[in-house]
């Protein structure tokens, strides 16, 4: 098994935790996309997007880390990363998207450099830009977790879950671009117990051979 993924990248970062909270091995393939590596022909023979994660196994290619992340789930069901009843299921798939679908697509590398490249905004402008669409997420994030009793040691209940493996990485780069996090307590007590989870901690993005 190989994964095809970038250090500071919350899609990669995700699948590398869901990785390690299976127990399952990779091969860990360094693409840097601050360097234009994705734009190789060999990486886009792989995965069109040009876009990182992207899983290769005995069955396939696989891009996109949500479906990469269900996908590990359904073939490796243990430890499971959604809870069985579909409502439960449904209010972390919520959470999971509301982060990896409404706060980081705003904020990924290439988004940010088209803002500072062909629209001309400066540095300050485009740190703007990212903390507002993060804080506005994280605020909804907060309330919304602070007040379900179906809030327990993670985001639902007391064991992992996919919200959790997307809450994480997101909550990484909201402290890389110094976004104060004392408005979220709900958020930073997860992301505390997460922590405290070997498959968290080696999952993290200065643990990583392309962090040198």
């Amino acid at each position: 098994m190989k994964l095809y993924g970038y250090f500071r990248s919350s899609a990669a970062y995700r699948t590398r935790i869901a990785l390690n909270l299976k127990g399952l091995e990779y091969e860990y393939v360094p693409v840097h996309l601050s360097k234009g590596e994705q734009r190789a022909a060999s990486y886009r023979a792989l995965n069109a997007q040009e876009l990182v994660p992207t899983l290769i196994d005995d069955r396939g290619i696989f891009t996109q880390s949500l479906a990469i992340i269900e996908y590990l789930d359904e073939r490796y069901p243990e430890p499971p990363l959604l809870p069985k009843l579909p409502e439960a299921r449904a209010r972390v798939r919520a959470i999971a998207l509301a982060i990896a679908c409404d706060i980081h697509p705003l904020n990924n590398l290439r988004v940010l450099q088209y803002l500072i490249g062909p629209l001309g905004a400066t540095d300050g402008a485009k740190n703007a830009w990212y903390r507002h669409w993060i804080e506005v997420g994280l605020d909804a994030l907060e309330t919304q977790l602070a007040k379900d009793p179906a809030t327990g040691t993670f985001c639902y209940g007391d064991a992992p879950t996919l919200a959790d493996i997307c809450l994480v990485p997101q909550l990484a780069n909201a402290r890389r671009f110094a976004i104060p996090l004392e408005p979220y307590p709900t958020l930073v007590r997860i992301d505390a117990n997460c922590g405290k989870l070997d498959a968290f901690a080696a999952a993290s993005p200065d643990r990583q051979p392309d962090a040198a």
